[in-house]
């Protein structure tokens, strides 16, 4: 018999033996195009008062989000991080990102706040 994930959600043991176990686990759901991507652009104030760059709205996986954070802080030359559905970089960035976004064929991308 293969080893089972103890990652069980609800159950700790049953008896009856046609019981299937549910998995607790993040499905991620498939990347959107680029013109079906709804982004928004935010302006945050972190600790210690340093301004971000947030993009908010990415829908699709993880490993996509990832690619698309590295190429615009290859763009920007800035640190950030990406995770979550979201775009962190440090700094004000908007202005360029709107631009190089449309160019990338990211069509809904849009300054909000800040």
């Amino acid at each position: 018999m293969a080893k089972k994930d103890k990652n069980r959600e609800g159950v700790v043991y049953s008896t009856n033996p046609d019981f299937e176990y549910a998995f607790s686990g993040f499905f991620e759901s498939d990347t959107l195009p680029p013109n079906q991507q709804v982004l928004k652009l935010h302006l945050e104030r972190k600790g210690g008062g340093k301004i971000a760059t947030i993009i908010r709205g990415f829908v699709g996986k993880e490993d996509d989000l990832q690619d698309l954070g590295k190429k615009l802080k290859v763009k920007c030359g800035v640190g950030g991080s990406a995770k979550d559905g979201e775009i962190i970089l440090q700094g004000d960035f908007r202005d360029k990102l709107l631009l190089w976004l449309k160019d990338m064929g990211y069509t809904q991308v849009k300054k909000a706040g800040g």
